[in-house]
């Protein structure tokens, strides 16, 4: 018998694609729900084909089965359908009926246009928490322009604050991951579990607007919070400041000794309070430092770190990086190496949590993929492989969901419905 999981018995209709809405009900398919993706005949999500890397066939070829589209799809079922044939969408509606959540992230208007819009499938179905994930949102004027993450990330502030200062040699740098579509993901997963617990205490669905720009400006977070503390004072906004904090000193990378082979070394130092400064201190040689009034608080190491950090960097070049990692750690003061991705798969923190689990695959039967994060006690999250081929669960989901039996879902067939 298999353990309950969290979200048991809830059926999630999942007509989003490429990776923000992805994301979102892959949270959800974890912890259980009944998530049907439906796709394109034919073709199927955009990232099914967004490679290499692709799984590779027994005689070595590329598959049809990309990376991108296993890491954002694991315990779901694939389903197609034509959205737009008005038979495509009698059928989604027929299925709305039977859902508790719907989530799209068509360009605004769509849905309306194919009758599956929040106020259509509320008149069939009041208790659906009907979700929508767009770029700009469902008002405002940007409402009908297509929002990509790289676009997200420029307009929303976050490239402003990432990469080198202009000093340096730097200039504006995304993140290394669609952050904007993966926090949006998220929060959608939120809103989705508060709108989840309304409906069952009221009976009540509702509609959640999430749109990429907004969840931006949200995750500026203290960097938001400092531009408009400054505001009155009509300081300029936060910049970029590469790899340091623009609120804690030392807190950013610093180059060690060289490797043995000559090549440059680095690490991360991330001192969060004073007493952990004066730790680090005491492990570069210079107790002193954490003495002198232009840095024994955090706030005035902020002021003078011009003053500070030049030290720092010329003491932590005298010694290699095992041998700082070694100390530092001892003396418990926050720091890392800076891992490749085959060193954090190989890391053994990683591998103790169970980061990395095998999945049965047609074309791998011991597929590794990233794991969840969610550690239930008593509910673990679910762990079924990613949907390997484009609507290969339609026939059940159709019998599970509307109960049709195989000659019906052969007419949807020979109408090319799904």
């Amino acid at each position: 018998m298999r353990p309950m999981n969290s979200l048991d018995a809830v059926r999630v209709l999942d007509l989003s694609r490429v990776l923000a809405g992805p994301w979102c009900t892959q949270t959800l398919a974890d912890l259980g729900a009944d998530v049907v993706k439906v796709e394109r005949p034919g073709k199927g999500d955009d990232t099914r084909s967004w490679g290499p890397p692709f799984l590779t066939t027994p005689d070595g070829l590329d598959s049809a089965e990309s990376a991108y589209f296993m890491g954002a799809n694991r315990n779901k079922r694939s389903i197609t359908c034509d959205l737009s044939a008005p038979a495509g969408q009698d059928l989604m509606r027929q299925m709305a009926r039977h859902a508790h959540v719907f989530v799209e992230n068509y360009k605004v208007g769509d849905m309306k246009r194919y009758g599956l819009d929040y106020d259509t499938l509320k008149s069939i179905n009041p208790t659906l928490v009907y979700c929508s994930i767009t770029g700009f949102g469902q008002s405002g004027p940007y409402q009908d322009r297509a929002g990509y993450d790289f676009a997200v990330q420029a307009m929303g502030g976050l490239m402003s604050v990432t990469g080198e200062r202009d000093e340096a040699g730097g200039g504006p740098q995304k993140v290394g991951v669609a952050v904007a579509d993966l926090f949006t993901g998220m929060y959608a997963t939120v809103a989705i579990l508060a709108a989840l617990r309304h409906a069952e205490r009221t009976g009540q669905g509702q509609h959640i607007d999430m749109a990429l720009l907004d969840t931006q400006v949200a995750m500026l977070a203290n960097l938001g919070a400092n531009h408009l503390v400054n505001l009155p004072d009509q300081l300029p906004p936060p910049g970029r400041m590469g790899n340091a904090h623009v609120n804690i000193v030392p807190y950013q990378v610093f180059e060690t000794a060289p490797k043995p082979s000559g090549a440059r070394d680095f690490m991360i130092v991330a001192v969060g309070n004073d007493g952990q400064f004066a730790k680090f201190c005491q492990c570069l040689g210079h107790p002193e430092w954490s003495l002198d009034v232009r840095f024994t608080t955090n706030a005035s190491r902020v002021r003078h770190r011009d003053v500070l950090i030049p030290q720092i960097e010329m003491a932590m070049k005298l010694r290699p990086k095992a041998d700082w990692l070694s100390l530092l750690e001892a003396a418990k003061v926050p720091c890392g190496p800076i891992n490749d991705l085959a060193e954090v798969f190989n890391d053994p923190q990683v591998q103790a949590r169970g980061m990395v689990e095998s999945w049965a695959h047609p074309l791998r039967p011991d597929l590794k993929l990233v794991a969840s994060p969610m550690k239930l006690s008593e509910t673990p999250v679910q762990h079924l492989a990613p949907p390997p081929r484009l609507g290969e669960h339609t026939a059940s989901v159709l019998n599970d969901w509307l109960g049709l039996n195989e000659n019906e879902v052969q007419v949807l067939q020979s109408q090319q419905v799904i």
